[in-house]
Order: structure tokens, then C-alpha cells, then sequence
């Protein structure tokens, strides 16, 4: 049933790459591999596939790649272990590679009394924790099968592609957003029927695909440049321009660091 009163418009936001600079899921690789959740060969499969999605277009085939990778590596992990783990290195991970600009959009919106909705393929046990920090309002984001504690590796939803914009309709639904006056940035072209949805779409960072996407759809193209330490004062320290490792770099410090412990042993917005 639709909320009662005035509906007022929201700003949806993509994560990966749009707010942060790299895949929220594995930002938490160093840390998952130093809890006992990662082994050296699942680490080098996934940072490969990570390494596909940082260099290339979030296309369908990467998204679906590194989504797979992720299925496989989590599956038996231990859900409250994984909690914890986020929950004690949310600062040290997702702190440096916010972008700036992303940040200032946010606070504006809100400002102007739009609700902020954080809507990311990663598991909801990632991107929860990282919306909190951000001051969302509401997350749209993946759920894992859980049975005993461990995840199973099977996902029960998937938030991509028109799946998200069939969740942001049913949210909209269910708080009263206008979604004809609302925002949407993603730097992906399979959130092409997310920034549909809403009256002004806004393509981030976007590849020759999704700028020819947003040409076509009318969308607005922003430029994000400038991740930012978001407990760090203004001005205080260096931007960190564009430059966020890639994965295939911490493949090889993961691995590295396996091997140096196994040789002991085995227009108003």
C-alpha cells in the first residue's frame, strides 16, 4: 500500500565504483583472507575476476563473472564472523576510497529532504554496514542464503540489472517516493533500467558504452575523481587521486603473505 501524504522524491545510488572507487565486496579481501575465510587459491580466482571488473566495463559478462566468484568464495562462510569482520574494519577499508563528489551529492540531496538509497548488487551484509556509515536512508542490496549460520553460496536475490529497478519501484511504493521527480547514478550500463526509472538519471565515470547509453537516454554524466578519507578534516591531508590498487597488486600481497605464513606450515539537486 502506498505511504498516505505528499510523496517526495529520493536519490538512488549505486556503490560500486559510483560512491567507492572499487568493489565494496572485495575491499573486505585482506581482512576475510587474515580471519581464516580465504584460502590462497580461492584469493588469486577472485582477485582475477575483481581485476576483469576494475580495468573493464561493469559490463554483464564482468558483473555475472565476478558475481559467480563471489558465490564460490563465501560459500561456508560463517555469517556472524563475516559481521564481525566488516563491522571491525569498516573504517580502515571503505573510509579511503569514497569519492568525494559522491559525498557532497549525498549531503545535498539530503538537504533538500530526498532520502538517500544505497542499491548495490554486493550482499546486504557489505553494503548495510557501508550505508550506515554513509548516512543512507534506506539499501536495496543482494541476499545470501543463510542455513546453520553459513552461508550456502546460493543468492536468493540478486540486485542487478532490472532487478533493481523492479526493487526501487516496490521501495517507492512502499515509502511514498515520486519517482518521476527522483535521482539515480550508476556507472554501470546494466543499471540502464535503474536511472529509467526516475525522472533525472546521471551516468558516473561512465565507459564509451555508457556514455553512448547516456547520450541516448538523456542522461547528465558526471566525472568522479577524488576519493577521500571521510574521518580525515578537510584539507588536511592529500587528495587520493584515481589510484586505488588494483586487484591483481593484492592478489600478490595476499598470496605473498599465504606464503610467508605457510612456510612454517603447510537542474536543483
Amino acid at each position: 500500500m502506498a505511504a498516505a501524504g505528499p510523496r517526495q522524491s529520493a536519490a538512488f545510488f549505486d556503490l560500486d565504483k559510483t560512491i567507492i572507487a572499487r568493489s565494496s565486496s572485495m575491499a573486505f579481501s585482506r581482512s576475510f583472507f587474515e580471519g581464516g575465510l580465504l584460502t590462497r587459491s580461492k584469493a588469486l580466482r577472485t582477485a582475477f575476476a575483481q581485476f576483469l571488473f576494475e580495468v573493464g566495463g561493469a559490463d554483464e559478462r564482468q558483473t555475472s563473472r565476478l558475481r559467480d566468484a563471489l558465490s564460490e568464495l563465501i560459500a561456508g562462510w560463517d555469517v556472524a564472523q563475516v559481521d564481525e569482520i566488516v563491522a571491525e574494519t569498516l573504517h580502515e577499508h571503505i573510509d579511503p576510497i569514497v569519492y568525494q563528489e559522491a559525498l557532497d551529492l549525498i549531503r545535498r540531496h539530503q538537504a533538500n529532504g530526498r532520502d538517500v538509497v544505497i542499491v548495490s548488487a554486493s550482499a546486504l551484509q557489505v553494503v548495510e554496514p557501508i550505508a550506515r556509515l554513509l548516512g543512507a536512508d534506506a539499501v536495496v542490496a543482494s541476499r545470501m542464503e543463510v542455513e546453520d549460520g553459513r552461508f550456502t553460496g546460493e543468492i536468493s536475490f540478486y540486485a542487478y540489472g532490472p532487478a533493481k529497478a523492479e526493487a526501487i519501484r516496490e521501495l517507492a511504493d512502499r515509502l511514498g517516493y515520486d519517482l518521476p521527480t527522483s535521482y539515480a547514478y550508476s556507472d554501470s550500463i546494466t543499471d540502464a533500467p535503474m536511472l529509467d526509472e526516475v525522472g533525472h538519471g546521471f551516468a558516473v565515470n561512465p565507459d564509451r558504452a555508457m556514455r553512448r547509453a547516456a547520450r541516448r537516454h538523456g542522461w547528465g554524466v558526471l566525472v568522479f575523481r577524488k576519493p577521500v578519507g571521510l574521518r580525515s578534516p578537510a584539507g588536511t591531508r592529500p587528495a587520493i587521486v584515481a589510484s586505488i590498487a588494483l586487484a591483481a597488486v593484492a592478489a600478490v600481497w595476499i598470496i605473498s603473505l599465504a606464503a610467508r605464513r605457510g612456510q612454517g606450515s603447510d537542474q536543483d539537486i
